[in-house]
């Protein structure tokens, strides 16, 4: 019986990010960072030459992010990046005040690592300009929700980190009160950090409700 040849298998590629997800993150960035600021409308020729690519990325990369609240898609006027006002910034922090505390309690309760949230301020005190300010910013929150151990309640806040981001970015154009808010977030972090759940939740909370009452203090209630 004549002996098969041992198959050769040709070492697999080092995975790389698909077209369409190059192009979201491009995009999102943009938005976040206030290149594209709210009502910039996002042509898909235009943005397929920025990026190198065809127009099919770009189409899907602009569905994916109007269904996360970045860009909004009409039949007429085509996709634009969302409008931020106050009734939208509220309906995003409220959410964010329901389950963003309760994420934090439970993240201090299971005695979590808050490394990454210390690195985040690191990066913001740091940072060169406002968007990477941003940025950091946003980590940092993430860092403090992320081990809660309920990842249905991580997934449910990060579905409105990136609203939240614009929301933010759209204020401090406005009033830069990064300063302000980097107080509140050392002293978030020193209450966790000591493990009060209850009042790393409370500072948390008086954190989020005040920013949105300073930025949008006309909003329905």
């Amino acid at each position: 019986m004549r002996a098969v040849a041992p198959m050769a298998f040709a070492a697999a590629p080092s995975p790389i990010p698909s077209r369409t997800q190059y192009v979201l993150e491009a995009i999102k960035h943009a938005i976040l960072t206030g290149q594209l600021p709210p009502g910039k409308p996002l042509v898909e020729t235009e943005l397929a030459a920025r990026y190198g690519v065809s127009k099919t990325p770009v189409r899907e990369a602009l569905k994916t992010l109007a269904g996360t609240g970045l860009v909004d898609m009409s039949q007429y006027k085509g996709a634009t990046v969302r409008t931020v006002d106050a009734a939208m910034a509220r309906e995003v922090y409220d959410v964010r005040l329901l389950l963003e505390p309760e994420a934090l309690r439970r993240t201090i309760t299971r005695r979590a690592c808050l490394d990454a949230a210390g690195q985040a301020l690191a990066t913001a005190d740091t940072a060169a300009d406002q968007a990477e300010r941003s940025l950091a910013n946003r980590e940092f929150h993430r860092a403090l929700y992320l081990p809660c151990g309920n990842p249905l309640l991580a997934r449910m806040l990060d579905e409105v980190r990136d609203q939240a981001a614009l929301v933010s970015t759209v204020a401090w154009s406005a009033e830069p009160s990064w300063r302000r808010e980097a107080d509140e977030h050392r002293r978030i972090l020193g209450l966790a950090e000591a493990g009060d759940a209850d009042g790393a939740a409370r500072a948390l909370h008086d954190h989020i409700a005040s920013f949105v009452e300073r930025a949008f203090p006309e909003g329905p209630r």
